[in-house]
C-alpha cells in the first residue's frame, strides 16, 4: 500500500467541489495580489485579516469602525480606503490591528475553503517556508488557486506548481491529477524568471494597465517572508511555529 500523502492542485475556486473532504490542508493561493498582499500584512505586524467575500458585509465592518479594505477587477472599491496592494499593509498605522479585506478572487477562495481542516495562505513570497512547513505536517494538500473570476490563471497555477514541485521531490508525496502535473511543468519552465513568463499572462496585463507595475515585481519576487497566514475561527492570523 502507498503511504504517501497526495499533493493536488486545483484551478479554480468553481472546481473545488470536486476535490473537497479529501484533503485535510488547503493552500488559498492569490498570487497578483490578495495572498501576496496578506504575507506582506502579516510580514509588516497586522495582527489579523478577517476576509469578506462581499463588499457589502466589508462596508458593514467599516461602518463598524475597522479598517476595511475591498478590491474589484484590480481596483479599490468607491468608498474604501485600500484594497489588495501588498504595500498598502506596509503602514504603520496597521501594526496590531484587524483589517478587513474582500477581494475579487481571494477572499472568495478562502470562503470556498473555509470548512477545511486547515487553510492556509500561499504566494510566491513564502513559498518556500509554507512547501518546508507543508512537508513536515504529513497531511494531504490541495493547492487552491483563486484563478481570475472562475477561470484559470497563470500565476496562481505556477505557484501551486512550486509547491506540489517540492513536495513530490521529497518522495513523501504523489499526485493522480493532470492539473497537478501541468502545474509542476508550468513552474518549472517558469522558476528561472517569473516576470518574463508571466509577461503576456491576463492578470498582469490587467494590472499593467492600471499603473501597478510595483506590486506585480514586488508580488513575482519569491521568498521575502517565512510568514504562513492561517484561518482560525473566520479571521486569518499568523501561524505559531
Amino acid at each position: 500500500m502507498d503511504e504517501r500523502k497526495r499533493v493536488e492542485v486545483c484551478f479554480t475556486p468553481d472546481e473545488y467541489a470536486y476535490y473537497k473532504d479529501e484533503f485535510e490542508i488547503v493552500v488559498v493561493i492569490d498570487v497578483l495580489r490578495a495572498t501576496s498582499a496578506m504575507c506582506a500584512a502579516f510580514e509588516n505586524g497586522i495582527k489579523a485579516i478577517i476576509p469578506v467575500p462581499t463588499v457589502e458585509e466589508a462596508m458593514e465592518y467599516k461602518q463598524k469602525g475597522y479598517l476595511a479594505g475591498a478590491e474589484r477587477k484590480g481596483q479599490i472599491v468607491e468608498g474604501f480606503d485600500f484594497g489588495n496592494s501588498p504595500f498598502s499593509y506596509m503602514n504603520p498605522d496597521f501594526v496590531g490591528k484587524e483589517v478587513v479585506l474582500s477581494t475579487t478572487n481571494g477572499t472568495r477562495s478562502l470562503d470556498v475553503a473555509k470548512d477545511a481542516e486547515i487553510v492556509v495562505v500561499g504566494s510566491l513570497l513564502n513559498v518556500d517556508a509554507l512547501s518546508e512547513w507543508l512537508l513536515k505536517q504529513d497531511k494531504n494538500v490541495l493547492c487552491l488557486c483563486s484563478g481570475w473570476q472562475g477561470k484559470f490563471n497563470l500565476e496562481d497555477t505556477i505557484c501551486a506548481g512550486a509547491i506540489s514541485d517540492f513536495l513530490l521531490s521529497s518522495g513523501k508525496f504523489t499526485a493522480n491529477e493532470d492539473s497537478s502535473i501541468a502545474a509542476k511543468y508550468l513552474f518549472q519552465s517558469a522558476s528561472k524568471n517569473y516576470l518574463g513568463f508571466l509577461k503576456s499572462s491576463s492578470h498582469r496585463r490587467r494590472l499593467k494597465n492600471l499603473n501597478l507595475n510595483e506590486d506585480i515585481k514586488y508580488c513575482l519576487t519569491p521568498n521575502q517572508t517565512e510568514v504562513i497566514p492561517v484561518l482560525k475561527d473566520g479571521k486569518l492570523v499568523k501561524l505559531e511555529a
